[in-house]
């Protein structure tokens, strides 16, 4: 089963219920995806076994053969491309490897492709709570790169399906959570019962609907702010899963680093519990 975790807005605890869910599940492996910023390492301490560069195609334009048309410049939806009347201009930043350029071009060989790297992706071995290896992946975009989902796409080639993947998705709702949360069993959206939290998640909740991937509802810090989530996800009738409050003990553990199920019994059986109506929903 593969369950991704995301949220709607930064802050909202998503890496940290994903983290105490691949911690409680006996056969569990973690993909942080959250390529900009991947911070779940920090928790699980894995060890990297192997560590692979992630590269992109760039356009590489043979000058002696190039007509200057125009016709790739014209098609490049990202502006990677621009025809001068002495050349064809390639922007790295700006290209996301699509190959509609070559595609269009009507010279054979003028166009060809060579290898950018843009970031990579780190593979190893966690422990669990019951001392079982919880295999870990991790992406890592480039400082500069734009372009996150190649990236996303590269760590979860890694996902073993015979294994409950839990998938850590960035915050928001643009390219790199919809990427992670596509073809995904189930969608775990963490939010916070806050006007912010509840716009966020309405946004979320859309991908998700759009993507055809039924979600459920983490609440974190419940006891603060207001009603206005829990009315929202019962008029939508989308389950609230589990409820974390505000509290100082779980603040402290989070700031050593210490996950939630490992500090305390009582958080490891709620996180075996949200794991089972996981299953329960997406079975609906």
């Amino acid at each position: 089963m593969i369950i991704a975790i995301a949220s709607g807005k930064g802050g909202t605890g998503k890496t940290t219920v994903a983290i105490n869910l691949a911690l409680s599940v006996p056969d569990a492996q973690y993909l942080d995806c959250d390529v900009e910023e991947p911070n779940g390492h920090l928790f699980l301490h894995p060890d990297f076994q192997a560590r692979h560069p992630v590269t992109v195609p760039l356009p590489q334009i043979d000058q002696t053969l190039c007509t200057l048309c125009g016709r790739c410049a014209e098609a490049c939806a990202f502006n990677a491309l621009a025809a001068s009347k002495q050349r064809v201009l390639v922007f790295p930043d700006l290209c996301h490897g699509c190959g509609v350029c070559r595609f269009v071009c009507p010279e054979p060989g003028a166009i060809t492709d060579t290898e950018r790297c843009i970031g990579a992706v780190a593979v190893g071995q966690a422990r669990s709570t019951n001392g079982a290896a919880l295999l870990f992946a991790q992406g890592t975009l480039d400082v500069g790169e734009a372009v996150a989902v190649p990236v996303i796409k590269a760590v979860k080639r890694h996902a073993d399906t015979r294994r409950t993947v839990i998938l850590d998705a960035a915050p928001g709702t643009a390219c790199p959570m919809v990427q992670t949360v596509r073809d995904a069993d189930y969608c775990l959206l963490v939010t916070e019962p806050t006007p912010f939290g509840l716009n966020d998640l309405r946004l979320a909740v859309g991908v998700a609907r759009a993507l055809g991937v039924p979600c459920g509802v983490v609440l974190n810090r419940c006891d603060i702010g207001d009603d206005a989530v829990a009315e929202y996800c019962q008029q939508e009738r989308i389950p609230i899963l589990l409820e974390i409050p505000f509290a100082r003990e779980l603040a402290v553990a989070y700031s050593q680093g210490i996950p939630w199920v490992e500090a305390s019994p009582v958080y490891r059986e709620q996180f075996q519990t949200l794991h089972q109506a996981i299953r329960r929903e997406a079975a609906q």
